[in-house]
């Protein structure tokens, strides 16, 4: 057997799947495709996570648009975090030009075009479905990580969620939060230290800073009602194609915090909502973060142990997570060890660094009798990537160079009017365009203080009472009188009495 034959065998037996799967193209050998190959993933291991990685240009928006075209297919809902604004093209159908028809004709499989449904969401003012949460959903825990404080402050947030709690006062929005850390150095620092303990101004001061930071990158506009609904990310359509929802992050590129809260309370909310599912024949909703530097890039150790945490669990949910970035060293060692799937685009080796980059990156892969991955790594073409993945059984899969199909949707973004026209049909973005703000901690603590203020005025005596209580009164004065004139008549009558008696003698 040749070696050709040896190796189109050795693919087909290590992607073999018994239960339906995504086709994700065909296997290379020397730089050609071999149409007799299938690379294919299980849709029972998509819980397990996995990495999309590659220079930019390479090809990664692409594979995901094929990834999310096929599990949408399966009736299998997508949420896709679009940086960089070029995933949209997927609500509309692609159209077939020479290269593609080339490139399909290479690996063996037919191609066709389609259309998907989809929802376009965002965290800040741009059109679409709004995605919100309050700070009560966080909790003290979740809240005190996202914000990085210390053990000491995060004992103070712990009392602020308890004192609110106990009080009937929801934690909606930062302005709540805000409230209650003023309140409780000031106005109510004595209620405070009576049933909780004393607080240190220094301490509620340094919380007050680091909220005042999450505001400024938006976090004002992302805290708030009306909260999002996890079953709203899995929807089906009439036409049994999961919805791929694409959240639209083009204007928070540069405000890492808020992408970082963001994703850490989607995948707690999602992690506490859905019940275990187990081993599942096929995932509930799948998850592609795009730009996944930027969530680990400014997090503190905490957070990325809570997101390491949540990683590891989220999986029983029937929930998988793909993170996308340039370089795999972008993603923290203890993340990428639960990755399953692992797609790798070409890598530019332009610098000493770039070069122990590229070592240590193939370090990561299987190693394979057919490939010298550090050499393969810098020369795959673009709509190419080194694939392994997990089998049925949750073993790797043999490591494939492969030439990749072509997204069936428009390669290309959609325009302004066609942006409006899906945010008009819409049933979401009318659930969520309402903006709550029902009574909180911050009026309920305004209301509390102004009373407090109220009964205070009403007890401090007006400066015509302090007058009347210094000035004696008409009656007071007429009576004194009285009692003098009394007294000096008295005293005459006593004395002319002895005079009297004295004469007589």
């Amino acid at each position: 057997m040749s070696t050709k034959e040896t190796f189109i065998q050795f693919i087909n037996d290590g992607f073999t799947s018994k239960g339906e799967s995504i086709l994700l193209g065909a296997a290379m050998l020397d730089g050609e495709a071999l149409g007799e190959t299938q690379v294919k993933i299980p849709l029972k291991t998509l819980n397990r996570h996995g990495l999309i990685a590659g220079a930019t240009g390479t090809g990664k928006t692409k594979t995901i648009q094929v990834l999310s075209e096929q599990l949408s297919s399966f009736g299998i809902p997508v949420l896709m975090m679009d940086i960089k604004g070029d995933f949209s093209g997927i609500a509309k159908p692609g159209e077939e030009k020479p290269f593609i028809t080339e490139r399909h004709s290479k690996i063996n499989i037919p191609y066709a075009i389609s259309a998907f449904p989809v929802e376009l969401m965002t965290l800040s003012t741009q059109d679409g479905v709004r995605m919100r949460a309050t700070v009560s959903e966080f909790g003290p825990v979740l809240f005190s990580r996202i914000l990085n404080l210390n053990e000491v402050q995060a004992g103070v947030m712990s009392v602020i969620f308890k004192y609110c709690d106990d009080n009937k006062m929801p934690i909606l929005d930062l302005k709540d939060i805000k409230k209650v850390l003023n309140y409780i150095t000031e106005e109510g620092k004595e209620e405070i230290a009576e049933n909780y303990g004393k607080i240190s101004t220094a301490t509620t001061g340094t919380i007050l800073r680091n909220i005042i930071g999450l505001e400024q990158q938006g976090g004002d506009f992302f805290f708030g009602e009306k909260s999002f609904e996890i079953d709203d990310l899995m929807r089906i359509d009439e036409n049994g194609k999961g919805y791929v929802n694409i959240l639209r992050l083009t204007d928070i590129q540069d405000k890492p915090m808020l992408f970082s809260t963001f994703m850490l309370s989607l995948l707690a909310e999602i992690y506490h909502q859905m019940p275990e599912k187990g081993d599942v024949e096929q995932p509930e909703l799948v998850i592609f973060i795009d730009e996944a530097h930027l969530i680990f890039d400014e997090a503190s150790k905490v957070l990325l142990d809570q997101i390491e945490t949540i990683i590891k669990l989220i999986r029983s949910k029937g929930v998988g997570v793909y993170f996308v970035t340039q370089n795999p060293m972008d993603i923290p060692k203890g993340v990428l060890a639960q990755l399953g799937l692992k797609i790798q685009h070409a890598l530019r080796a332009f610098t000493a660094n770039d070069r122990q980059a590229i070592k240590q990156t193939a370090d990561n892969y299987p190693t394979s009798d057919y490939y010298k991955t550090d050499e393969i790594l810098t020369s795959l073409g673009i709509g190419e990537a080194l694939v392994t993945a997990l089998n049925e059984k949750g073993i790797p899969t043999p490591l494939a160079a492969t030439m990749l199909r072509a997204p069936e949707s428009r390669m290309d973004i959609l325009v302004d009017s066609e942006i409006a026209e899906i945010n008009a049909n819409s049933k979401l973005v009318k659930k969520y365009s309402e903006e709550l703000d029902r009574e909180s901690a911050y009026e309920i603590l305004n209301k509390k203080i102004e009373d407090a203020n109220k009964q205070a005025e009403e007890a401090t005596p007006t400066e015509e009472e302090k007058q009347e209580s210094k000035e004696p009164s008409t009656a007071s004065v007429v009576g004194k009188s009285v009692l003098k004139v009394v007294t000096s008549a008295s005293f005459i009558r006593g004395a002319f009495g002895i005079l009297m008696k004295m004469f007589r003698k």
